[in-house]
């Protein structure tokens, strides 16, 4: 089976999003360029981990290859609502990323679900490769769909921004047992089960 793999080097957008009201939102990867647009979908556990293991990758890209990073100021970014239409190209198994440290560059790659994981939910992993080989995906991961971004340090920073601005927009926590919180309530353990 011949696998696609979708790659913007560099995207001239590339964003975490959501469609749906809180509580039954779907994350999506978008990317946006020559023309074409991507969307996969993802778990919020995936992109929240996702812009921590950024952060990290960033952090120690600065320590050991002395690259300069922008600063983590406050700053708008991209709040816009992902392009339409939001068409799901596959659902994410797995996300690898890569320094590219000729280029000083951050690879993300976002593949498909195995068929081996078909049926049971995926679980989010992210696989933190410093290295400048970007190359080091599984043989297994090789027939699988896949979309390929590469994005300069500041735009690194401006999905980070982002990602975590749409993980804090869904639904507020329990303020007791530090569950969501739905517009009804919630059956609180802390509570015995009573609705609060």
């Amino acid at each position: 089976m011949t696998h696609q793999v979708h790659a913007f080097e560099p995207p001239e957008r590339f964003v975490a999003g959501t469609v749906g009201p809180p509580g039954d939102r779907t994350f999506f990867l978008q990317a946006r360029g020559g023309g074409r647009l991507v969307s996969v979908a993802l778990e919020k556990v995936q992109v929240s981990l996702l812009a921590e293991k950024l952060e990290e990758l960033l952090s120690e890209a600065q320590r050991r290859f002395g690259v300069k990073l922008p600063e983590t100021g406050p700053v708008g970014g991209d709040n816009d609502p992902l392009d339409t239409p939001v068409d799901e190209e596959f659902r994410v198994g797995t996300l690898g990323l890569a320094f590219d440290v000729d280029t000083e560059t951050v690879v993300i790659e976002a593949i498909a679900v195995g068929e081996a994981e078909v049926g049971a939910a995926a679980e989010a992993e992210v696989e933190l490769d410093e290295s400048d080989d970007e190359e080091s995906a599984d043989e297994s991961d090789e027939d699988l769909d896949r979309l390929r971004v590469r994005l300069t340090p500041e735009a690194t920073r401006e999905f980070i921004g982002r990602a975590r601005r749409v993980i804090n927009a869904g639904r507020p926590p329990c303020p007791l047992c530090g569950q969501p919180l739905d517009p009804v309530g919630h059956l609180c353990p802390r509570h015995n089960g009573y609705h609060r």
